[in-house]
């Protein structure tokens, strides 16, 4: 008993109180229904689990693609070390992605429906397929991970062979869904705020997606340093926070230029709680982190690499947020917030990623370099001619 309680710590008791009201939300979500567990309504069909659990969290989950195109397109090999768990938090974040998205659906049961009924002049068509199709690609990626930890050298050795058509394929569909997200409040020009709907949205959402990609790798990178007590590649996390500057400072200037075009500058000095949410999501989440990373004195610093890169990932949420939920409520004539279930249930969603990349990190090869067991004659040839020159 006492080695048991010696394990219980604060954040396994909190973990612990999400999951029992997530579990019990869950409960009256499929039992009940929407009504019962959500506050959403015939003026907001969609609500917090769209908003954070799919439409947040597939951007969150972009550094995946990010490295990997860094790694095996751009040949930057000097990122391996980073690239398994970029992929391991895109793996996780797409796969909760989809069980978010279970919740929010009417009729959860018929979520494969897309993949016989076609719809191919529907963005949500593009959407779901391409997000079913990334989601296979992450699991095919991470898989040398697997076989690598299971000793399957024949297994490893075959996906190796085709990681980079993967990787390939991988960019080519993130690029279409990630840009295909913002395209789907294209059909809403009357009703999304004039400060968040623009006809480059699908752009902005992609340019978006590539910055808080990084600035999500460099956030787990320190996170996953803490609690697994590792070092950290603070050289190559620095060189990420650069590029997070560049795109930020491209997602700046076009988000100028965009206002100016739709002469929607007034927007930004009109007296309404739209209008400081806009300049929040503007102030912390892009000009000040980027001000910070710019500095390589703060870019090179743990304290400043860390604050700069959360507040681009809490920027990022702020702008998803204001796009699915804010943006729409002075047409809508009313206000929504989430229910202490819908809550509940998107802490648990969370929670379970931290705990699944903790069970990951712990049993299988994650933080390792890409030297895998198996090698050619020739690496075996050399490796053999040292031990030789060693020998007395």
């Amino acid at each position: 008993m006492n080695k048991l309680i010696g394990k219980i710590t604060f954040w396994k008791v909190v973990a612990g109180l999400i999951f029992a009201s997530g579990l019990y939300a869950t409960y009256v979500r499929f039992v009940d229904g929407l009504g019962a567990s959500t506050n959403l309504s015939d003026e907001f069909p969609w609500g917090l689990w769209v908003g954070f659990d799919v439409i947040t969290g597939v951007g969150l989950a972009a550094g995946g693609f990010t490295i990997a195109a860094m790694v095996y397109i751009f040949n930057l090999k000097r990122f391996e070390p980073i690239v398994r768990p970029a992929i391991l938090t895109a793996f996780l974040g797409y796969l909760l992605v989809i069980v978010g998205l279970m919740y929010d659906l009417g009729r959860p049961l018929h979520i494969w429906h897309a993949i016989i009924m076609w719809n191919p002049r529907s963005v949500m068509f593009e959407v779901a397929w391409c997000v079913m199709l990334y989601t296979t690609v992450l699991a095919l990626e991470f898989s040398p991970i697997v076989f690598e930890r299971l000793q399957f050298n024949k297994a490893y050795k075959a996906i190796k062979r085709v990681t980079i058509p993967l990787v390939i394929v991988g960019v080519l569909l993130s690029t279409l869904h990630q840009s295909s997200l913002g395209s789907v409040y294209l059909i809403v020009p009357d009703k999304l705020h004039p400060l968040w709907y623009s006809p480059y949205l699908p752009l902005f959402f992609y340019i978006s997606a590539i910055g808080v990609g990084c600035a999500m790798v460099i956030v787990e990178s320190f996170l996953s340093s803490r609690a697994f007590h590792r070092g950290l590649e603070m050289n190559l996390l620095s060189q990420l926070g650069k590029i997070s500057v560049v795109m930020l400072g491209v997602y700046l200037t076009l988000k100028v230029v965009d206002l100016l075009e739709r002469n929607a500058v007034s927007h930004l000095f009109a007296f309404r709680y739209e209008t400081g949410l806009y300049w929040l999501e503007m102030v912390i989440g892009v000009i000040v982190p980027m001000l910070l990373l710019a500095r390589k004195k703060i870019r090179e610093n743990y304290n400043g690499l860390f604050a700069g890169a959360f507040l681009v990932v809490v920027g990022f949420v702020l702008n998803r947020m204001n796009t699915t939920i804010t943006g729409f409520e002075e047409w809508a004539g009313t206000t929504y917030f989430p229910s202490w279930m819908e809550i509940s249930v998107t802490l648990s969603i969370v929670a379970f990623g931290f705990v699944a990349f903790a069970l990951a990190a712990q049993y299988l090869p994650i933080f390792t370099h890409e030297e895998h067991a198996v090698s050619s004659p020739a690496d075996e040839f050399t490796k053999d001619l040292k031990l030789v020159s060693q020998m007395p």
